[in-house]
């Protein structure tokens, strides 16, 4: 490979770089998702959320349960939309553009608090306007 050559491939794997670490910053502008619903009872107890947004619209769900989240991840997926985790308490939700109806996506966490520990699921149910 020549020195021109390679370059060019460390200035194409820099900007692809650069693409890729601003995913996360523009994601993490997306506005908090108002959740509505029964908020977790503790670790160890799972909760339903409800969640109105626009066609098309994203917003950011985090886990909101006391204490130290250990370890979390997307257990159901959205059937209109994406999720995307941004690290282990925030979660981008971003509906399927033109889609209108309902969307059901959950998040698995565990962690722990003084008073209870253990793993929880919390489901959203979403309406797309």
């Amino acid at each position: 490979m020549t020195h021109m050559m390679r370059a060019c491939s460390v200035l194409i794997m820099a900007a692809l770089g650069s693409v890729v670490a601003a995913a996360p910053a523009f994601a993490q502008n997306a506005p908090e998702c108002v959740v509505s619903g029964s908020p977790p009872a503790g670790w160890g107890f799972n909760s339903t959320g409800y969640i109105e947004i626009a066609s098309g619209g994203s917003c950011m769900f985090s886990v909101n349960i006391a204490g130290e989240i250990l370890s979390s991840s997307v257990s159901q997926n959205p059937a209109h939309g994406t999720l995307q985790q941004l690290n282990v308490s925030s979660f981008v939700y971003t509906s399927e553009a033109g889609y209108r109806g309902r969307d059901t996506f959950s998040v698995q966490a565990t962690g722990k608090s003084p008073t209870s520990s253990g793993t929880s699921i919390t489901t959203i149910n979403a309406t797309l306007q």
